[in-house]
C-alpha cells in the first residue's frame, strides 16, 4: 500500500512529503486509519526542534491529533470495526497498546509512533482511538478532540482542580489556551484573564469566555490589580514555554494558588522563581496533556458540543493540504489565528 506522508528526516528542517509503503500485516492491536484531518500542535513544533535534545528516531512520521475512519482492524482490536469514525488522540485510552509501525519510503524505514497523523493513511494503536458519531461533531471538528480541548480541559479539571468563582489566568491563547478558557468558563471561574501577543487572539478568545485581557504584561497586572482584592489569582497557567512568562505566571498568582506549566521551554533555558511559597500553599506543577483519558472525555465532550456548550467551528480558521504542510507550519509558528487544520 503506497500513500503521501510527511517525513521528518533532519531536525530543524522542512519536513519531506513523499510517498511511503507499508509492507507488513497488522500486528496485535493495531488499526489501520484513513486520516481525514489533522491538526497541528505545538509538540511538533519541538520534535522539529528537537528542544528536548537529540533525536534518535530519525526519519519518522508526525502528528497526533485528527480524524478518520477505519479501514482495517488487526488481531485482538475490540474497540472499533471497518467503517467506524475515529478520533485520534496521543494520549493512551482503554485498548491495546500495540508495538509501534513501520514505513518505508526508497527503502528506507521510516519510523512512526503509536499514533501518527501527517500521513494519508496511518497505522495507529488501539488505545489511541476513540470512535465518535457523525451525526453528534462533523469530523473536522472531531479532530480538536485528539488533542487541544482534551489537553485543555483535563489541566482544567485535573491539574488546576478549578473551582466555582476563582480566577484564572492564562498567558498564550493559541489551541490549548484558547480552550483552556473556554473550560475555566465551563468551570465557573472568574475572572478570566488572558495574556496574548496577538489582538486578534484575544479578540477570538472574549467570544468563548475571557473576561479581561492584554497584550501587554504591564498593562495585564493593573487588571489584575484594580479588578482582585490581593493583586493575584487563584490560578494561572502558561502555555508558551517562555521563561519569562513562567515566572510572571507564577508571579501573578496568589499565595494559597497554584501556577500549571503546559507550554515547555528548550532545553537550554531555565526558569526562575522564588520556592519560598512552596514551602506553604503555593504550588506550580507540569502538565502531561491534562492527565485525560481520551476514551472517558471524548464522549463527555462530545456531548457538550452536540449540547452547544462548547465551541469549535469558530477556532477552526485555517485549512490547508498536506502537500502544503510546511506552509502550515510556517504560519502555525507565526501565531496564525484560530487552529491550523490539515485537510486530506
Amino acid at each position: 500500500m503506497k500513500f503521501k506522508a510527511a517525513i521528518l528526516y533532519k531536525s530543524k528542517h522542512d519536513l519531506a512529503v513523499d510517498h511511503v509503503i507499508i509492507k507488513d500485516k497488522l500486528k496485535w492491536g493495531q488499526v489501520l486509519i484513513k486520516i481525514n484531518y489533522s491538526g497541528i500542535c505545538g509538540s511538533q513544533i519541538n520534535e522539529i526542534d528537537a528542544i528536548k535534545g537529540p533525536d534518535n528516531f530519525l526519519p519518522h512520521l508526525l502528528g497526533h491529533e485528527g480524524s478518520g475512519e477505519v479501514v482495517e482492524v488487526g488481531p485482538g482490536v475490540k474497540r472499533m470495526k471497518v467503517g467506524d469514525e475515529v478520533i485520534l488522540h496521543w494520549r493512551k485510552g482503554v485498548g491495546i497498546e500495540s508495538e509501534t509501525p513501520k514505513y518505508y519510503c526508497q527503502n528506507k524505514i521510516i519510523n512512526a509512533g503509536w499514533v501518527t497523523t501527517f500521513n494519508e493513511f496511518a497505522i495507529v494503536s488501539e488505545n489511541r482511538l476513540t470512535v465518535f458519531d457523525k451525526m453528534k461533531i462533523s469530523p473536522i471538528e472531531a479532530t480538536l478532540l485528539g488533542c487541544a480541548i482534551t489537553t485543555a480541559f483535563g489541566v482544567v479539571n485535573n491539574d488546576l482542580n478549578l473551582n466555582i468563582g476563582e480566577s484564572i489566568l492564562v498567558i498564550g491563547l493559541g489551541g490549548v489556551g484558547l480552550n483552556i478558557v473556554q473550560g475555566a468558563k465551563l468551570a465557573g471561574a472568574h475572572p478570566i484573564l488572558g495574556l496574548e501577543k496577538k489582538k486578534s487572539k484575544l479578540d477570538l478568545a472574549k467570544k468563548i469566555g475571557l473576561d479581561f485581557g492584554s497584550t501587554n504584561l504591564a498593562a495585564l497586572k493593573k487588571i489584575i490589580n484594580n479588578r482582585l482584592l490581593d493583586g493575584k489569582v487563584d490560578k494561572s497557567v502558561e502555555t508558551t514555554g517562555i521563561t519569562d512568562l513562567i515566572e510572571a505566571a507564577y508571579e501573578l498568582t496568589s499565595n494559597s494558588g497554584k501556577t500549571v506549566c503546559v507550554g515547555i521551554p528548550k532545553k537550554q533555558f531555565k526558569a526562575k522563581i522564588d520556592t519560598f511559597q512552596l514551602h506553604f500553599e503555593k504550588e506550580i506543577s507540569g502538565s502531561h496533556g491534562g492527565s485525560s483519558n481520551p476514551s472517558y472525555v471524548i464522549p463527555r465532550y462530545i456531548n457538550l458540543f452536540h449540547k452547544k456548550k462548547i465551541n469549535i467551528k469558530k477556532q477552526i480558521l485555517n485549512k490547508f493540504s498536506l502537500d502544503n504542510i510546511n506552509t502550515a507550519i510556517k504560519n502555525f509558528r507565526l501565531g496564525s489565528l484560530g487552529r491550523i487544520v490539515i485537510k486530506f
